[in-house]
């Protein structure tokens, strides 16, 4: 930077051309789409780099939502350093949703838009779970903000019928999810699901094409011992597993839910099914929302929609006897017309 001084000193001896801007961010000149979930997101990138890591976690989903596209925006910057960024510190301001590792490595997503802007370096690139969950990942963010209301719950679906299974971390969705999938139900998620806040009555789609256990799954299903723990960035240890190498396993894109299941893994003798409250469902699945005003009360609009669904407790030891009393409770209601 010129002082005052060497300045006036340059205007003395003539016009000087004008600076350049401080910083100038380069033309994101590659774009992309992709469909996180099936709703349309547009990339934009000055480095066809970065478009790797995006078809890595976004690549296998197709379009099935006709919703405003979302856009995301990467600068990519060079740095010279190797290692690994730090974990990012998450803010939420008004309607702005900030994820900040350091000075070359944050994002900042705009809730009530859905447009992300995100600065990723060389160094975070080189990490691919880092930069895959903690930057790369705020898409979910957009979608749970602007098309669709995030419930923690596994997603099934039986003849027809969608079933929500609903539980505190650790209360058996993925094992439950995974064994109905292993009965012939169509597969959606496995302890994220997310369901369109507006247009549908009780839509809900999730990741069908991915399935998470905790490391002492194989103790329920052969097919899983002796396997690896996935590394991760962040999260409680587990075995991820793309379905495609499942055998069996029909995974589908969403279902219209019908039943809103939570899950009692403490109970003895066959399964049975209970009525479940409706103030202790709202609770529950209202705990993970977050947003502005304006995205809150669009969100609550939906959680009450999916409260007219039927909504029971199951308590069961087994995964068999759980099973059959799923399937006798699809059965009990079948679908009109």
């Amino acid at each position: 930077m010129l002082s005052l001084e060497q300045i006036e000193s340059a205007c003395a001896d003539g016009p000087i051309p004008a600076p350049h801007p401080i910083m100038k961010s380069p033309e994101l000149s590659f774009s992309r789409t992709y469909y996180p979930l099936g709703f349309p997101m547009e990339v934009r990138s000055n480095s066809a780099e970065v478009f790797e890591h995006f078809a890595e976690i976004w690549g296998k989903f197709d379009k099935h939502y006709d919703t405003e596209k979302l856009l995301t925006e990467v600068l990519f910057v060079e740095d010279d350093c190797g290692e690994c960024p730090p974990e990012p510190s998450y803010r939420i301001v008004s309607s702005w949703l900030t994820s900040v590792a350091n000075r070359d490595n944050y994002c900042v997503l705009d809730m009530e838009s859905g447009r992300t802007s995100i600065t990723v370096s060389r160094a975070a690139l080189q990490h691919p779970l880092y930069v895959q969950y903690f930057l790369f990942g705020l898409a979910v963010s957009a979608i749970s903000t602007c098309h669709a209301t995030p419930i923690h719950a596994a997603c099934v679906e039986f003849e027809g019928r969608g079933v929500l299974l609903c539980g505190d971390s650790g209360a058996g969705k993925s094992t439950l999810s995974y064994a109905c999938a292993r009965s012939g139900w169509n597969y959606i998620s496995d302890d994220a699901s997310y369901m369109l806040s507006r247009g549908h009555a009780r839509r809900v789609t999730g990741n069908c094409h991915q399935v998470r256990f905790r490391p002492t799954a194989g103790k329920l299903f052969p097919e899983l011992q002796g396997l690896a723990v996935t590394p991760r960035a962040a999260g409680k240890p587990s075995i991820e597993l793309a379905t495609a190498n499942l055998p069996g396993i029909r995974g589908a894109s969403g279902t219209d839910v019908d039943f809103v299941v939570f899950l009692n893994r403490r109970g003895a003798g066959p399964a049975e099914v209970k009525p479940y409250g409706k103030d202790a469902a709202r609770m529950f699945m209202r705990q993970v929302l977050f947003g502005p005003d304006s995205t809150l009360s669009v969100q609550h609009a939906a959680i009450e929609r999916m409260l007219d669904a039927r909504l029971v407790s199951l308590h069961y030891s087994d995964l068999d006897s759980a099973i059959a009393r799923l399937e006798m409770l699809c059965r009990e209601h079948p679908l009109k017309g």
